[in-house]
């Protein structure tokens, strides 16, 4: 017999946030309960009261240092709906093309930079060598050419947007500033190697590196839920505008405007966490992260995407689609499979920009609508990496804030990570026995998320 015990992961390396893992054994050594602690408290939606509206877009930025556009951009469009103003249509395209070519540099991030030492060097590797820089001394011709195309697609936003990270160039009604020819070509030029970095990427990973990871897909954190994400009026996967698509577990689906997204979401407080829980309030049965029978429970990210949506609105995104889906099917519930379709995703980010970058209209210098405060709600979403962000702000007669509400990509997914880790803490750990490999591959289950 072995004496109860709490094993404890912290922090949880090679994520982008803060967490920490709370395993407890029984009396024989077995999981009987597992816990995900996310120790970040926010705090933005009460200090952001009595702000004048415009000026949240600039502050919510600090939200994450990772991603910031994209808390950027759903609070423009926020703060557009409080003031009932439209952009025009060359600065919603400004807007969605910094917001896709930010989405691209994410993953890059993600994949080789914190992923990927689980799949080239090994997850039983020694720690001393699985990470970024045995990553890098294992392949070091891949490793520069990954530092190059990253800093490549930092660098385009910052010098054509002037911030890559807090940026300001986002404005309420539109964008601060035109697109010039000359920036224009060479941000093209940019984009297209970026582009074709991305399709190797996927063929790498589908050729060298996940073949060897198939039976532990099959079962690490492999959990059943449902899905979300946003979609065009064709149903095809848009990351900046569009429909909600609220997916159950069998593949059924029903698809709502955001502003409406209070009759469909609800938000569950769990007295173990600092973090909100989010979940499918419109399908009337509660919220129960139980692995057996769980309640209300759907994920966001790059998998859920890819399953909410019909199609990839360009051909070679579609094209690897396809292939994925004659293998996994619609939707794919293995959680390691969120770095699949996180490639997918990069190939339809450097294909969405470079079309926005051949689109005539993207030099127009009209960018910005006239806006005039006044009092007004108004809800704004963009696709984060993490996925689905929503910015929900009040504002009164001069326009200043009275009342914000804000779900993060993460938030979505604490429920989902808690029972993914848990089903792999279960199935990894018997008798007590709980080495580095076993505890790493723990831990894989929140990485995949990219929390």
């Amino acid at each position: 017999m072995t004496q109860a015990r709490i094993i404890n992961i912290s922090p949880i390396t090679r994520i982008e946030g803060h967490a920490s893992i709370a395993i407890q054994l029984d009396d024989d050594g077995n999981v009987s309960d597992t816990k995900v602690h996310f120790q970040s408290i926010r705090g933005f939606e009460k200090f952001v009261e009595g702000k004048p509206a415009e000026e949240l877009p600039r502050i919510v930025t600090r939200i994450c240092g990772i991603c910031p556009w994209h808390h950027h951009l759903a609070s423009n469009k926020a703060v557009d709906r409080c003031f009932g103003v439209t952009p025009p249509p060359t600065g919603h395209k400004l807007r969605e093309l910094v917001q896709t070519i930010a989405q691209a540099e994410d993953k890059l991030l993600h994949f080789f930079f914190l992923a990927a030492a689980d799949f080239v060097i090994g997850p039983d590797a020694d720690y001393a060598v699985r990470n970024v820089i045995g990553v890098a001394k294992a392949n070091p011709a891949l490793a520069k050419k990954v530092v190059t195309m990253r800093q490549k697609a930092k660098m385009i936003i910052e010098k054509f947007a002037g911030k890559a990270i807090h940026p300001v160039a986002g404005v309420v009604g539109g964008f601060s500033k035109p697109m010039t020819e000359e920036e224009r070509k060479w941000m093209l030029a940019d984009m297209r190697e970026i582009l074709d970095f991305a399709l190797f990427t996927i063929e790498f990973a589908k050729t060298q590196v996940f073949p060897k990871y198939l039976d532990t897909i099959k079962i690490l954190g492999v959990i059943k839920t449902g899905f979300i994400g946003t979609v065009d009026k064709q149903g095809a996967l848009n990351l900046y505008d569009g429909d909600i698509r609220l997916m159950k577990p069998d593949g059924t689906y029903t698809d709502f405007d955001v502003q409406d997204y209070t009759d469909y979401l609800g938000e569950h407080v769990e007295p173990w966490s600092y973090g909100k829980f989010p979940y499918a309030k419109s399908w009337g049965e509660g919220f129960s992260l139980n692995l057996d029978q769980p309640k209300g429970i759907y994920r966001s990210n790059t998998l859920a995407r890819i399953n909410v949506a019909d199609k990839m609105a360009t051909p070679r995104a579609q094209s690897e689609l396809e292939e994925f889906r004659s293998l996994f099917g619609r939707p794919a519930q293995a959680t390691l499979l969120y770095h699949y379709a996180r490639l997918i995703e990069e190939v339809y980010a450097c294909e969405h920009a470079i079309e926005l970058l051949e689109d005539p209209e993207i030099t127009n210098p009209d960018v910005r609508a006239k806006v005039e405060p006044r009092a007004g709600r108004g809800v704004g979403c963009v696709e984060a990496p993490r996925g689905t962000l929503i910015h929900d702000y009040s504002t009164d007669e001069n326009g200043l804030i009275t009342r914000a509400n804000m779900i993060v990509g993460t938030t979505h997914n604490l429920g989902p990570i808690n029972m993914s880790v848990d089903q792999a803490a279960r199935a990894l750990i018997k008798n007590g026995v709980a080495d580095e490999g076993i505890l790493n591959k723990v831990e894989m289950a929140v990485r995949a998320y990219d929390p």
